[in-house]
């Protein structure tokens, strides 16, 4: 038992940085989700217009939760429970990687099975781990609501919901762990398991039934297929049903039980899935830093590239509906004016979902510079080093890739526009704007790619927790700001927010020469400080 409370407290101090981000965040976008719903949909009338629009057009269903009501707590629940659902997701399936297959991969579990310990404790303590992570979620989550007024039972069910859905893919983080021969596979099968299950329960709710009143759905048999559909069955605030949160905490905990005994069986290092075999000789294009990065990292852009093109399909098929939601709810007009200056209806849609997709782009930088990271842990960094190439030219070709990155990320979201309005014969003229806040987010993206390089420069440690924590800081303030009713000057600490737009008589250039300003100096100061930057593998 010694060795075991040894083990759990290893990890909590380990991850004490990270979970009090993910934790904190997470009860903070609850508690100003309702400070702005209650601000934007002060009344029964608008919230009841709201909900019968939303459950009318299916698109809207698949990115939100499951409609149970128009009083303040279930409808908030509408709008933001998925995305409690899915930090929480995030959070518990990067742990579980980062101390399973992360630890073999560099060679910790080794050490650490050479003791005492054995095979099995290590991954028990990671279980207990992830079990206490999302327990502090729940408390945390369930206090910020209850903090506003709302009931203290549909709050407690909100919380532990979350929390629910972690423990679901907590399991899911476990089981990649053990089927996959790196870190970077466990990730992101977990991820995409992950982005699968999101859409599953959305597609569930949005073929649901509908009662007659447009007030409430009742999900369709594929949303209990998805950890998310189990969680917004809970309907907080409406039925609180605890049962379904019992089969995500069930399905979690049955997923860790096969990983452990996949650990028991399987050979330290070795993975069920197994490696595919290189190729004996290199392709003629790979004759560089740069060419090397991108052979590393292409796979990951291909999946934020599919995630901009459906951004894109959606910011003009919805414009429309956008477009009558907002004639019949003013508050809505006033969000969708508060972001997008004096545009139409239709370009607001496009400059909404187009900042989605300058999130999108930055996700893409930052994983693609935080690759030089894993690199520099793992030792590859250092065989690269020793060629004539310099550290300024290998750390510019992560950079490269990156920006290499946005622009396919930008491009498929443009794409995607296209299809959109092809698709359901709309205003061709959209593209015109599709174009130029595509431009606009590849310079707002590329704010975050320069800082997760300088970061990599200075506090090497740092940047994967800081790189995507800026993503994620931008992402509440540029997106949520507007409905959260944050102040203007706090809205626009985000790039995406101060980014080239469009209006309803032309382009308002907004923060441009700062940023591209920005961009320059920060680049320049990372590139200057990496010329006398040693090596700084993990420890």
């Amino acid at each position: 038992m010694n060795v075991f409370s040894t083990l759990l407290r290893q990890r909590l101090r380990r991850d004490r940085w990270q979970l009090l981000m993910w934790i904190l965040g997470t009860a903070l976008l609850a508690y100003v989700t309702y400070v702005g719903v209650s601000e934007s949909y002060g009344t029964q009338q608008d919230r009841e217009a709201l909900l019968a629009t939303a459950i009318a057009n299916p698109v809207i269903m698949l990115f939100r939760g499951l409609p149970s009501g128009a009083d303040e707590g279930a409808f908030m629940l509408f709008l933001i429970f998925p995305f409690l659902a899915m930090l929480a997701a995030f959070m518990s399936s990067f742990l579980a990687v980062r101390h399973t297959r992360m630890d073999e991969e560099q060679g910790r579990a080794e050490l650490v099975t050479a003791t005492p310990a054995g095979r099995v404790q290590p991954l028990l303590a990671t279980v207990v781990h992830g079990l206490l992570a999302n327990l502090a979620l729940a408390v945390l989550t369930a206090l910020a609501l209850i903090s506003t007024g709302l009931g203290v039972s549909g709050s407690l069910v909100a919380g532990f919901g979350a929390a629910a859905v972690g423990l679901s893919f907590l399991g899911v983080g476990l089981l990649s762990g053990q089927l996959m021969r790196t870190s970077r596979g466990a990730n992101s099968l977990a991820v995409w398991v992950l982005l699968l299950s999101f859409l599953i329960a959305g597609l569930g709710n949005a073929l649901g039934t509908p009662s007659p009143d447009l007030q409430r759905i009742e999900s369709s048999w594929l949303t209990w297929l998805s950890p998310f559909g189990w969680g917004e069955n809970s309907r907080p605030f409406a039925d609180d049903n605890v049962w379904p949160l019992v089969l995500c905490a069930a399905f979690g905990l049955a997923l860790a039980g096969v990983s452990v005994a996949l650990q028991s069986s399987r050979d330290l290092g070795a993975s069920l899935v197994p490696e595919r075999r290189g190729r004996a000789d290199a392709p003629a294009g790979l004759t560089g830093p740069t060419a090397l990065v991108w052979r590393m990292t292409r796979g990951s852009i291909l999946g934020w590239a599919v995630g901009g093109l459906l951004t894109g399909l959606l910011a003009t098929s919805l414009a429309g509906v956008l477009a009558d939601v907002a004639t019949k709810l003013p508050s809505v007009e006033a969000i969708l004016a508060s972001i997008s200056a004096d545009a139409s209806i239709a370009q607001g849609a496009v400059v909404i979902f187009f900042e989605v997709l300058g999130i999108l782009a930055a996700c893409a930088a930052v994983q693609t510079v935080c690759r030089a990271r894993q690199d520099e842990v793992h030792g590859t960094a250092e065989a690269v080093l020793a060629t004539p190439t310099g550290r300024v030219s290998w750390l510019a070709g992560y950079v490269l890739v990156g920006f290499a990155a946005i622009a396919v990320v930008a491009a498929a979201g443009v794409t995607g526009a296209a299809l959109g309005i092809a698709g359901r014969g709309g205003d061709w003229s959209l593209m015109g704007d599709a174009a130029v806040v595509a431009a606009g987010q590849v310079v707002a993206a590329s704010v975050f790619l320069v800082v997760t390089a300088l970061v990599f420069v200075l506090a090497p440690r740092l940047t994967i927790p800081l790189g995507w924590t800026l993503v994620f800081l931008a992402m509440v303030l540029g997106l949520f700001g507007p409905l959260f009713g944050f102040p203007d000057w706090l809205v626009h600490i985000a790039p995406i927010a101060i980014a080239p737009t469009v209006t309803g008589d032309g382009v308002a250039l907004q923060g441009l020469w700062w940023l591209l300003f920005a961009i320059a100096a920060i680049a320049g100061a990372a590139a200057a400080l990496m010329r006398r930057r040693e090596l700084a593998p993990a420890g």
